[in-house]
């Protein structure tokens, strides 16, 4: 099985496209992020189905915000489904009802910190308070994780950061914004490469246009896996 410290990114538009990317990819990949945009395409069926039937582990990144009674039942539901990551925004209450919602199941919480498309004047545009990005996202993460986040979604160039607090110990933080060298950075503003991010302590890394627009993305996969495996990502990690 492949090393899972790699989850592809299947954005691809519907249940049929990612099964044969997953098909493609065959046992070079063995975790799959299901997101948004896959929703109504048949995003948790292809969840369910790589899960139960393929083996792959699934990230299901559904960033849910809203009122705590509204996450902790939205959360219940898909805890049901065996998945292995949940992602909500890493609002305290948000964070809080989550927890509740994934009961006693095997699903990780995995909070937003902010999202690797936005930079500080994205986030002067939408009233969120001074400060340097890369503090709120530690000062966030330190705030989700002591509210019961298993794990945190972060940009790599913060991972270290997140990696050295306190309330960090144990958990997982997994990097977006992740492109190989020479690769088009797309709508990402915050990136490394994979070795980057898994020495500057990433438990995981997302990659998805690399691989799955590449002409040949098992090839891709696996380049980026030798790269996983290479002096360049060994990190003292927990």
């Amino acid at each position: 099985m492949s090393d899972d410290r790699l989850i592809v990114a299947m954005d691809v538009p519907n249940v049929l496209e990612g099964l044969e990317l997953a098909n493609t990819l065959g046992d070079s990949v063995s975790f799959y992020k299901i997101g948004l945009g896959m929703l109504t395409g048949g995003g948790l069926a292809l969840a369910n189905e790589l899960k139960q039937e393929h083996g792959k582990r699934i990230f299901l990144d559904m960033k849910f915000f809203d009122i705590g009674a509204t996450v902790e039942a939205a959360v219940r539901g898909v805890a049901q489904f065996d998945l292995d990551f949940l992602t909500v925004h890493g609002d305290p209450h948000v964070v809080r009802a989550a927890r509740e919602g994934a009961g006693g199941s095997n699903m990780k919480i995995l909070a937003v910190t902010i999202l690797t498309s936005l930079d500080r004047d994205d986030l002067d545009a939408s009233c969120i308070k001074a400060g340097n990005v890369a503090d709120l996202v530690q000062e966030r993460a330190g705030i989700a994780l002591s509210n019961g986040a298993d794990g945190v979604i972060a940009s790599p160039q913060e991972a270290a950061l997140i990696r050295a607090l306190p309330e960090a110990e144990g958990k997982l933080i997994v990097t977006p914004g992740v492109r190989p060298a020479g690769a088009a950075l797309g709508d990402q503003k915050r990136v490394m490469t994979p070795a980057q991010a898994i020495a500057n302590g990433a438990d995981h890394v997302v990659v998805g246009r690399p691989i799955w627009q590449a002409a040949n993305p098992k090839a891709a996969a696996q380049s980026i896996l030798a790269e996983l495996a290479s002096p360049q990502a060994k990190t003292p990690n927990h």
